[in-house]
């Protein structure tokens, strides 16, 4: 990958560079989902984690959990989970603009005084499409989207994973994975909105 192109990764809608990654250990925890749906879920999650060379928990000291799955038909079904509307602020308009978009999925983050990922919320309306997908693929697209805070576009027009045409099976891209093994280096920030940032990603991909 090019500079240019690590550095639209983290780039949002309003052109800013804006980067983060978890600063502390991953407690998934999955809602709305059968057994075996929630097994794939939890292995995609630690599968990716041990990718980046971070590490998973039993709890959260603070939170319990840190990185919650919701799975759902509709997106008002939301406004019904218990204590949700402290977790996501302005919880009603948001399922509010999700309806009006027509929406698949929407993720949140919170943060910790260092900048980085504190907590991790994933909703995913189980219709159409992505009712459709493979658990598999599903669990390791949402795995690796929730690992960091990528930029408004990075997977808009091409998706993180790949189909290996040999076996048929469903992989990480390897340059992604790359990005994603640099950006969890000891030596790297938790957080960053200087584009230089991108740059020391690129490095590392090189060595």
């Amino acid at each position: 990958m090019t500079p240019e192109q690590i550095e639209a990764l983290f780039t949002r809608n309003d052109g800013s560079y804006a980067f983060a990654r978890w600063g502390r250990p991953i407690v998934p925890v999955v809602f709305g989902v059968e057994d075996a749906t929630l097994e794939t879920i939890k292995g995609a999650v630690e599968a990716v984690v041990t990718l980046a060379g971070h590490q998973m928990a039993e709890t959260d000291p603070e939170l319990g959990a840190n990185l919650m799955f919701f799975f759902f038909r509709e997106w008002d079904e939301l406004l019904a989970v218990p204590d949700l509307d402290r977790m996501i602020p302005e919880l009603a308009p948001l399922v509010g603009k999700l309806k009006a978009a027509d929406a698949s999925q929407y993720r949140a983050f919170r943060f910790d005084q260092n900048g980085g990922i504190q907590a991790g919320f994933v909703f995913l309306r189980m219709t159409g499409a992505m009712a459709q997908m493979p658990a598999e693929t599903l669990a390791l697209t949402q795995a690796v989207q929730v690992l960091l805070m990528w930029g408004s576009k990075a997977f808009s027009e091409t998706s993180p994973l790949a189909v290996l045409p040999e076996t048929g099976a469903t992989i990480l891209r390897p340059e992604i994975a790359g990005v994603i093994a640099a950006a969890y280096d000891r030596m790297m920030p938790v957080a960053a909105n200087d584009r230089s940032h991108a740059l020391r990603l690129f490095a590392r991909l090189q060595g």
